[in-house]
């Protein structure tokens, strides 16, 4: 492995988890609800953006570089499944069932959604 190789991930996944702290924090602090409003948006907007990187780069052979940078990196720090985990327990803890099934069938079908629809814009635009 390269060093190159380990400083894009480095470098995206700072960036990435920085934007989903930024993301999360206001969205969070404009909701106040048991619902995971916050990590919801940023797992299916990480799923969009991933989309759209991994469309651009197939569509214009881009160096694979670019996949470490912002898929690996970018999009591996911004979305965290982790968290996603974690507020499901805390849900089912809280006796919130229904909305622990909500949040995983929203994250799940919307997640893949977003990252299909991306990818068609990229190749249809």
């Amino acid at each position: 492995m390269q060093l190159l190789q380990l400083i894009l991930v480095f470098v995206g996944g700072g960036l990435g988890s920085v934007s989903r702290f930024f993301l999360s924090l206001v969205i969070s602090s404009n909701l106040v609800t048991p619902f995971p409003w916050g990590t919801l948006t940023v797992n299916i907007l990480g799923c969009f953006i991933i989309g759209i990187v991994i469309g651009i780069i197939e569509r214009y052979q881009l160096n694979p570089y670019w996949t470490l940078l912002f898929a690996t990196g970018f999009c591996g720090g911004f979305t965290t499944f982790s968290s996603f985990s974690y507020e499901n327990n805390l849900l089912v803890k809280n006796s919130e069932y229904f909305l622990a099934l909500v949040y995983i069938l929203i994250s799940v079908f919307w997640g893949f959604a977003a990252t299909f629809l991306a990818m068609f814009m990229v190749r249809k635009f």
